[in-house]
Parts: C-alpha cells; structure tokens; sequence
C-alpha cells in the first residue's frame, strides 16, 4: 500500500511536469508567432473591439500573476499544506501555474496594430536570436540551482526513495554570480526580443514585466528571511537583472 502510494506520488509529479513543460514550449512558439505551428499565437486569430480585447488581456495577466504570487506565499503554504502532502506540494502549485498559462493562451485577444516593425534585417536578426537567447538563459538557470525541485520532481522522488528531502542552501552558481535573478533576466530578454511589436504583443510583455518586479520584491523578502545575512551580502555585491547594474 505505502509503495502504491509512493508510486502515485511520482506519476503525479511528472504528469505535472510534462503537462507544465508541453505548456511552457507552446507558450514559446506563441510568443514567437509561430503561426504555421500553432492554431492560435499571441498576433493571429480574430479581433474583437480594443477596450474588451485589452481588459480581457489585462485580467488574464492579473489572475496569472495572482495564481503565482498567492500560491507562493508562505502564509498560504502554512494553511495550503493542511491539505496538500508535502511531496505533492510544488507539483500541484506548478499544475495550478500550468492550468492558469493554459487559460491566459487560450482566451488571449489578438490587437494587431504594429507599435513598431524593425525593418534593418540585421536589427531584426539579433532581436530574433535574442528571443530565443531569453529562453535558452532561462532553462540554463533552472539547471543551475536545481530545476527538478523548482519543478517539484524531486520532492516526490524522496518520498518514492523514503529519504528525508534537505532543505535547499544558499548557493551562487553559474549566472547567479553575476545577478541575482538570471531565469527572470531570461523572461525579460525573451518577451522585448521582438522585431515586430504589436499592441497586443506590448500588453503581454509589458504586463508579465511588471509581473516579475512585483515577484522578485516579494521573493527577495522571503530570501532575506530565510538566509539572512548571506542573502544581504549577495544582494550588495550582485545586481538584481543586468551584469554590472548596481
């Protein structure tokens, strides 16, 4: 029975994480415009009237970024874990995450009205491959600190093990020497990459910005309690997102 249990766990998590990993592709292939893959991109479908495109946009944003900071939150974990089995905890909040992105592509409206058009093809060449750079910094990242617990993999894992799961260290790895956030850098690099901006394109990116300032504040905060001083000296001598930017 304990091992059925075990067993369950794991599939759980992974299921949690391919469902989360197919999402986070599509997501990029969205982004990207890649309408010749996909049945619907961040450009492509059809258009409603401006105000009710931008404030379904907007609320989309709003309940993504709500979803991930609520569920963050030590508060909510001290109450959420009532209920929820610690080796399931990370795996059922990156699926509550994935549920959320997965309604945010869905009901995204398209406004296509261009903000700007690049029109330098090697202006446009290096906003492309700094597309996909973003991307490739923040899947770099993950690996860096340890992407299998970000994504809760490992929690179950122990438990299938039956081993006791330490807590994570304080650890400055690979980019992490140079800033404080290189997966959030990523994000950045990737969602203003673009060579043709449209209006739509602009709320996206501009809101999942503001998005990942909000985060970062709240996430430093929950570093410094928990690593203190090590945490304060690391933030004295490593910018927050861009080498060299105090």
């Amino acid at each position: 029975m304990i091992t059925m249990k075990r067993f369950l766990v794991l599939l759980y998590a992974v299921i949690a994480y391919l469902l989360f990993f197919a999402t986070f592709l599509y997501m990029i292939l969205f982004l990207g415009n890649y309408s010749e893959l996909l049945p619907k991109t961040v450009n492509s479908g059809d258009e409603i009237a401006l105000m009710p495109a931008v404030l379904i946009n907007l609320g989309l944003i709003a309940l993504f970024g709500l979803q991930h900071s609520i569920m963050a939150r030590k508060s909510f974990k001290k109450w959420w874990t009532q209920y929820v089995a610690w080796p399931v905890e990370r795996s059922t909040y990156v699926l509550f995450s994935t549920f959320a992105l997965i309604l945010l592509l869905w009901l995204w409206q398209p406004i296509n009205e261009p903000v700007w058009e690049v029109n330098a093809t090697w202006v446009s060449l290096i906003l492309s491959w700094g597309f996909w750079l973003g991307w490739l910094v923040l899947f770099l990242s993950t690996y860096m600190i340890d992407h299998f617990r970000l994504f809760g993999l490992r929690q179950a894992w122990s438990y299938w093990k039956g081993e006791e799961l330490q807590p994570p260290k304080f650890m400055e790895p690979g980019f992490y020497k140079y800033v404080r956030h290189p997966l959030m850098l990523g994000f950045l690099i990737a969602f203003w990459s673009v060579p043709r901006m449209t209006v739509g394109q602009l709320i996206f990116s501009a809101g999942m910005t503001t998005y990942i300032f909000i985060g970062v504040y709240f996430e430093e905060k929950a570093m410094l309690r928990r690593f203190g001083e090590k945490y304060e000296d690391y933030r004295e001598r490593v910018p927050k997102f861009f080498p060299g930017l105090k």
